[in-house]
């Protein structure tokens, strides 16, 4: 029987529900991911890719053969996206989504034409540039920018501040500009997913194709350079290329170099 003395149990309240992270949020943050898996583990298979006679195939995505340079682009496209991940995350937790930006179209800039377009501006007379003084010092070079392609010195807290301050879309296009990624070595989906991604959050895929055909031919003259340069990855199929990564980019990474793996996989 019960004792009419005790104190009533008192339920505890049931825990709060877990915050779901904002539907945008979630694809972007997925995206992010995928690009840091990828990138850190080219970083770690590097030495060993660079040993391949396909090694080709990654390097002119790069421009370049000189792993020094891309190692540095690689870093710097983990950094960058290491910061949007933190970025991506810090909005999750105040529950506000990332809005897409509509995308220009060509419409946007013919519809409505000025009544009177503006004159161009009359340059200022320039003066006359002095004549060089035998041992004065050079005059200092404009700085780099931050976001130029070229690798430079980037601290997390620098690129913190570049993915603030900057549409989600431009972030993205700058880290596929410096891990190299290009549709040939990604998996269709995920290709799809990074257009969509980069188009609809404030950027464009066109700089990173014309990027792709600049660094092609950076590539091909520094192998016209090398006599014992091979030129298949000219024409390589996505057969081939997945071969030589082991995956397509949106999978999970492969290192081809493991026994098991080339078991698996074939020769390349």
């Amino acid at each position: 029987m019960p004792d009419p003395t005790a104190t009533p149990s008192v339920a505890s309240p049931p825990d709060p529900p877990a915050p779901t992270t904002p539907s945008n949020i979630t694809v972007l943050l997925h995206a992010a991911r995928t690009l840091l898996a990828y990138g850190r583990h080219l970083v770690d298979t590097l030495r060993q890719r660079a040993a391949a006679p396909n090694f080709a195939a990654i390097a002119s995505n790069f421009g370049t053969a000189n792993l020094s340079t891309i190692l540095a682009h690689l870093n710097r496209g983990l950094l960058r996206a290491a910061a949007l991940e933190r970025f991506l995350l810090a909005r999750a937790a105040t529950g506000r989504d990332i809005a897409i930006i509509e995308p220009h179209t060509l419409t946007d800039f013919v519809d409505t034409p000025d009544p009177q377009p503006a004159a161009p501006p009359i340059d200022p007379p320039q003066p006359a540039a002095a004549a060089a003084v035998p041992g004065a010092p050079a005059a200092p070079r404009p700085a780099r920018a931050a976001t130029s392609n070229a690798p430079g010195l980037l601290t997390p807290q620098d690129l913190d501040r570049e993915v603030r301050s900057q549409p989600v879309g431009r972030t993205l296009l700058d880290i596929c500009l410096d891990l190299a990624v290009v549709p040939g070595l990604c998996h269709s989906a995920f290709w799809n997913e990074l257009f969509e991604l980069i188009t609809y959050f404030g950027a464009s895929v066109a700089p990173l194709m014309l990027e792709k055909a600049r660094r092609t031919r950076a590539y091909a003259k520094e192998q016209d350079r090398n006599p014992n340069a091979t030129w298949q990855w000219l024409t390589m199929s996505r057969d081939a290329l997945r071969q030589v990564l082991g995956f397509f980019i949106g999978e999970p990474p492969v290192n081809p170099f493991e026994p098991e793996t080339a078991l698996a996989t074939g020769p390349p």
